[in-house]
């Protein structure tokens, strides 16, 4: 076996260690008073989301909130709706119809950040006019309030790590319809 320096400082490392030659012979008092910790817990929100993606819903007490991507109820930079948005949004208002305990429902529309501020507001407020007027056709004696809020409320980051994220950006292109659920 070798002696190299390296060796026998390691060594005698080893036995200072073990033996407890650096210990304290009189450790302090290591005692303390335990105080209680109390935090509150929020709200816990959770999101289902569909296989492909394109649907999403969270309740938060009784209020539900289904968020469609703009992806399949519109063509890129469009606001007209698809025949699968319709056919979609008629099985959402059965559902609203359903399931829903009076109210307000909101329609509220979000872009992703490319384009400027002023241009995602505008489609925003267009695309959630375009799913409230879908909606109303087919539920009658229902309050409804459409607001567009361009890329100010993301679902997620659009860009991460300095990097546009394009799943992000096509989950925040998204039409949302919030409702109240009876108790």
């Amino acid at each position: 076996m070798s002696r190299s320096p390296e060796r026998l400082t390691a060594a005698a490392l080893a036995a200072v260690l073990f033996t407890g030659a650096w210990a304290d012979p009189q450790p302090a008092d290591t005692t303390a008073g335990v105080e209680d910790v109390v935090a509150a817990v929020e709200d816990v929100i959770a999101e289902v989301q569909s296989l492909d993606g394109s649907e999403s819903e969270s309740k938060q007490g009784r209020q539900v909130t289904v968020a469609l991507t703009s992806d399949v109820l519109f063509a890129v930079d469009k606001w007209v709706l698809t025949p699968k948005a319709r056919q979609r949004l008629g099985r959402l208002a059965a559902r609203v119809k359903a399931d829903s305990g009076g109210g307000v429902v909101r329609i509220e529309g979000h872009t992703d950040d490319q384009g400027t501020d002023s241009y995602n507001d505008a489609l925003s407020l267009k695309r959630a006019q375009a799913v409230q007027e879908a909606l109303r056709a087919r539920l009658s004696g229902v309050t409804f309030e459409a607001r567009g809020f361009g890329e100010g409320r993301p679902k997620v980051p659009n860009v991460v790590a300095g990097s546009p994220v394009e799943e992000n950006r096509a989950r925040n292109r998204r039409v949302e319809i919030v409702f109240t659920v009876k108790s």
